[in-house]
Parts: structure tokens; C-alpha cells; sequence
């Protein structure tokens, strides 16, 4: 089992709070992380039809038997028993009396604001990192076995192949979530639907563009989109921008929370043809946003990342806002670096005075600029966050 960054912060927030709620993808990694680390807790998964029934039908009766501290995973299942859940720990006020687990926020964010606000601290776990399979003694040197392997940790604890555990995963999880939470019956659209979202990976998100493709309103796809976003299949990046006027663009990127779901809607089947892929810059950068959030969130923090586009064309693919200060970083697949690689870098710091640090992440190796900037291999950047 490969030991998560996250478990420093999960037991420190048992000491703060009653209730923690650890929020994530199906198969992330919640369930194993709250057995394993809590060994001491009753385990209770509301998945099961017959658990979830009685939780449903009498839910006093149900949180009754449990004597001690308790899991209670995928919550989401059972929202309803959350107010219960409040009357106990107000009653008893005692912190770390119970985890909670869920893979779909909407929802669930809105019942815990109003049942549990003040009295839960929230995790954001998502799929295995570069350092956390690192720790494992688990590292390639090429960034395309990343993206095709993806994060899932069965993939590394159960030897599982790639190609065929994204797409038991795609029709597992995805297919069966996601398309009930939109309600759509027909399997091919929706199938064509998150086709097309791959293909505009890390790209300026046109709805209408994509409406016209899929065949359906702009106001659906923004619907679909969202809640692709609340199921943690996609991460919404927005940009950033103060006073800047018009000359920046307003309009979001997504990438997908693990590039090997990612890779398998592409249809790449190894890692070879991730480098001969259209679309290997986006890949690249996909595998570097989502391992700068995974970061932030392992620290217990809000990940507070934004991109930089300008009417111009000028870019800075992640722009990190620590307080007044901003962390800029730009994306590049190749291994050689160039001073055009600079050109988003120097036009951002150009406007503000706010930007402190700058950073390449690349497939090379580290050095640094004449101007301040530190190029970094991909490997590295959650050096970046360290602090």
C-alpha cells in the first residue's frame, strides 16, 4: 500500500473537528486511507443496499450501533443522515468521532453547509501523485508513463494494466454516475460528449463550439460540464485576472482530474503514443496542473490556481496566488529549453508587480535563467508548493 501525503493533515484536523469529511474520485483512494490510518474506527459503507436501507428508514437506529468512532463511507449516498449526525457531536462534543467519504461534492457540499458547517473539516483526495509514488520507490523517467499509467492506485497496488482499468473504470464509474446525474439515456452522446471534451484538453472552452459538436444547447454542455466538475472527472481552471481591463481572456480551461482517463478517451493505448499524439503539449500540461493541485490539496490547502491569457495570445499556463504574492509557472513538453518558453513569464510580470517567482516546468533538467527563473523537471514541481 503506498502511504498518502494527505494523513498528516486528516489527523490533525481529527484533533480540530468532530466530523472530517474526505471529499474525491471513485477509486482515489478515500476508503483505504481512512481503514488504514484509523484502524481503531467501526467501518460502515453505504453502498451496500441493505446498509444504505437502514440508514435510510430509521438513520437514529442506525448511528446508535455504533458505540466509538466511526467511518462512514460514501455519505452521499445517505445525505439525509448528516443533520443526525449533527445532533450527536453537538451533544457529545468531542473531536475526530467521525470520517466521512464522498465522491460527488454538489450535493454533498450543500447538505454538509447546512448541517455540519463549523463542525467538519474537508479533505480534497484525488488520485496518487509523482512524490507519493516516488515514496513507493515507483518513478519513470519519461513524463509519458505517467500520463499513460494515470494515478489510480489499483493500477500500482494491483499490478493492473492501464488501457483495460480506465476503461472498466469509464464504464464502472463514469458512464454510470455521471450519465445518471445528467440524465442521459443515450449512451453514444454522452460517450461522444466526453470524446470531445478530451480533445479540447487545456483549451480556451468555447460552449457554443462544443454545443454544435455534441448536438445539443450551450447551456447543456455548461450543465454537463459542471457536473463532470462535481464528480472530480474534471477541474475547472479559471483565469486570472485584477485590473487588467480587456485585455485578458475570461473564458476556462478543463483537465481531467487523471490523465490516464484521459489518455484511454484519446484512444492511446501505451505510452509511446503519448509523444506522437496532437494533442502531447495539452497531455503534458494536464499532468503538470492536476499535480499542482494534488499538492495543494495533500497540504490541506485551497489549491488558488489560475491561468494567464492575454488578447494578444501571450500566456502563462499556471499562475499560483499565495496572498498578494503570484507563483509563475509555464508548461513545456520538451526536454530543450528556449527563451521564447519566457515570452508569458515576461509579459505577466510586465503588468503586475505581484508576480515573485517564475518557473518552467519541462522534461529537463534543472537550472537557472539570468532573469530569476528556475527551470524545473516535471518531476520536481511540487517543489514549487513546498513551505
Amino acid at each position: 500500500m503506498i502511504k498518502r501525503k494527505i494523513e498528516e493533515e486528516l489527523h490533525k484536523l481529527l484533533t480540530e473537528y468532530p466530523v472530517v469529511t474526505v471529499l474525491g474520485p471513485r477509486q482515489a483512494g478515500k476508503t483505504t486511507l481512512a481503514k488504514s490510518t484509523l484502524d481503531a474506527y467501526q467501518y460502515c459503507n453505504l453502498e451496500a443496499p441493505e446498509v444504505r436501507a437502514f440508514a435510510t428508514d430509521d438513520p437514529k437506529g442506525f448511528l446508535a450501533q455504533f458505540k466509538g468512532n466511526v467511518i462512514l463511507d460514501e455519505i452521499q449516498r445517505v445525505p439525509e443522515l448528516l443533520s443526525y449526525i449533527q445532533v450527536i457531536v453537538d451533544s457529545k462534543a468531542r473531536n475526530g468521532q467521525f470520517v466521512l467519504t464522498g465522491s460527488h461534492q454538489l450535493a454533498l457540499r450543500e447538505a454538509i453547509g447546512q448541517s455540519l458547517a463549523g463542525r467538519t473539516g474537508i479533505l480534497n483526495l484525488y488520485p496518487l501523485s509523482i512524490d507519493e509514488l516516488a515514496g513507493a520507490d515507483i518513478s519513470f523517467d519519461e513524463s509519458e508513463e505517467y500520463i499513460y499509467r494515470g494515478f489510480l492506485p489499483r493500477i500500482y497496488d494491483q499490478h493492473q494494466r492501464p488501457t483495460q482499468a480506465y476503461s472498466n473504470y469509464y464504464q464502472t464509474y463514469v458512464e454510470r454516475d455521471v450519465r445518471q446525474l445528467i440524465n442521459l439515456k443515450d449512451l453514444a452522446l454522452f460517450e461522444k460528449f466526453m470524446k470531445l471534451v478530451a480533445g479540447r484538453v487545456g483549451q480556451l472552452m468555447d460552449h457554443s463550439s462544443l454545443a454544435n459538436d455534441v448536438g445539443v444547447s450551450a447551456n447543456t454542455i455548461k450543465e454537463w460540464l459542471s457536473i463532470l466538475e462535481a464528480s472530480f472527472i474534471v477541474y475547472k481552471l479559471s483565469p486570472y485576472f485584477e485590473n487588467f481591463g480587456k485585455r485578458v481572456v475570461k473564458s476556462p480551461k478543463y483537465y481531467f482530474m487523471d490523465t490516464g482517463l484521459l489518455a484511454f478517451l484519446l484512444g492511446i493505448e501505451n505510452a509511446s503514443q503519448v509523444s506522437r499524439d496532437p494533442l502531447v503539449g495539452q497531455l503534458f500540461e494536464n499532468l503538470i496542473v492536476i499535480e499542482c493541485l494534488k499538492t495543494r490539496f495533500n497540504q490541506g490547502k485551497l489549491p488558488n490556481l489560475y491561468f494567464f491569457r492575454d488578447s494578444n495570445g501571450s500566456e502563462v499556463d499556471i499562475v499560483f496566488q499565495n496572498g498578494r504574492d503570484l507563483t509563475a509557472i509555464e508548461v513545456k513538453a520538451s526536454a530543450t529549453y528556449r527563451n521564447s518558453h519566457l515570452k508569458g513569464l515576461k509579459r505577466i510580470s510586465s503588468l503586475t508587480n505581484k508576480v515573485n517567482h517564475t518557473y518552467l516546468v519541462y522534461s529537463g533538467d534543472e537550472f537557472k535563467f539570468s532573469d530569476g527563473t528556475v527551470a524545473l523537471n516535471f518531476s520536481q514541481v511540487s517543489s514549487i508548493f513546498a513551505g
